[in-house]
């Protein structure tokens, strides 16, 4: 697909450095050895030693990567040191410190925050609340960001639709049941995720059940609230809602069931109402749109670049999302 290729090149052309916390599994080593061998990034895999090594020599890795045992490597005390001083007014006591750091996903996490790696990819063998606590409490949010949340770059052979058949949607892993303030933050959020990814406005449509007055319910209620407050906060963005789903994707459809709308049939970025109906679309489109592909999830919100996987991923998955936090260590995040 376009994007990876785009992906494939900047990552190449930056030549970051990525580290991958979960070495005793075995994609991870795999997708180590892909990133090394087609000089996409330098890499880190945490883990036993002898163990990895042996798994990247079956694998042909041109270059051995960094190999490290968290607690044994040199810079585990100043890690501790650090994430004790960012905690302690929270109750972190040293003793916590020392455990969060004997653990790959806070030490891979300290890494970025530290400029050892410039991005952190893991989830392959971790649930996505591990990866995000170790994210949000060694990393921190974004300055001016509430919200962190997440987005699927979804790739069709449907050129109609979105950017010539890519859209984003979100969020599809993070926020349960955003309120209108998260759902606000949410679409612009994306909104600026798909300007720095893209390199065009995003057109973003606030999805519901129901278009422009057709129905009304409390969850229209909580989507046009979170349209009103999206608009003060970023009138630069083009926004609207609600919209169904065939409104905001169809020209023909929009045009008609909402006529004069800035964003209806031209939508590139697809705000659902709840994380069931991200997750279930995302999924949908997937599996159903023969040719569709979808890449992510991409973690936004973070001050520095840290990404999810599912525990379902391949190992070219897991060099996927290592390409977009490649190219979010670059370009903002």
């Amino acid at each position: 697909m376009a994007i990876l290729e785009k992906l494939k090149e900047n990552a190449r052309a930056k030549k970051r450095h990525i580290v991958l916390p979960e070495g005793w599994d075995e994609r991870t080593v795999k997708a180590a050895a892909e990133l090394i061998n087609n000089e996409l990034s330098d890499v880190t895999v945490l883990g036993d030693r002898r163990l990895v090594s042996e798994a990247l020599r079956a694998f042909d890795v041109a270059d051995m990567p960094e190999i490290i045992d968290p607690a044994s490597d040199n810079r585990f005390q100043n890690f501790v040191k650090a994430y004790y001083e960012k905690r302690k007014e929270k109750g972190t006591s040293l003793e916590d410190a020392i455990s969060a750091m004997k653990n790959p996903l806070f030490f891979g996490a300290m890494m970025v925050e530290q400029g050892y790696a410039d991005g952190c990819v893991a989830g392959a063998a971790s649930t996505s609340s591990d990866v995000l606590r170790s994210a949000l409490r060694v990393i921190g949010t974004k300055r001016g960001v509430k919200t962190v949340s997440s987005f699927m770059i979804m790739e069709t052979e449907m050129p109609e639709y979105g950017d010539g058949g890519t859209l984003f949607f979100a969020d599809i892993a993070v926020k349960m049941a955003p309120d209108p303030e998260e759902l606000a933050d949410i679409a612009i959020s994306t909104a600026d995720s798909w300007k720095c990814f893209m390199g065009t406005d995003a057109k973003v449509a606030f999805l519901s059940f129901a278009t422009k007055g057709s129905a009304e319910d409390a969850s229209i209620d909580k989507i046009r609230e979170a349209l009103k407050i999206a608009v003060k906060k970023r009138p630069d963005i083009d926004m609207d809602g609600e919209l169904q789903l065939d409104a905001a994707v169809s020209a023909s459809v929009g045009a008609r069931k909402a006529p004069g709308s800035c964003v209806a049939g031209k939508a590139n970025v697809l705000v659902f109402p709840d994380l069931n109906s991200a997750n279930i679309g995302y999924k949908l489109v997937e599996r159903f749109s023969k040719g569709a592909s979808a890449t992510g999830p991409v973690l936004q919100g973070l001050a520095k670049p840290v990404n999810d996987l599912s525990r379902g991923a391949g190992y070219s998955d897991i060099v996927n999302t290592a390409l977009v936090t490649i190219f979010q260590a670059g370009n903002g995040r």
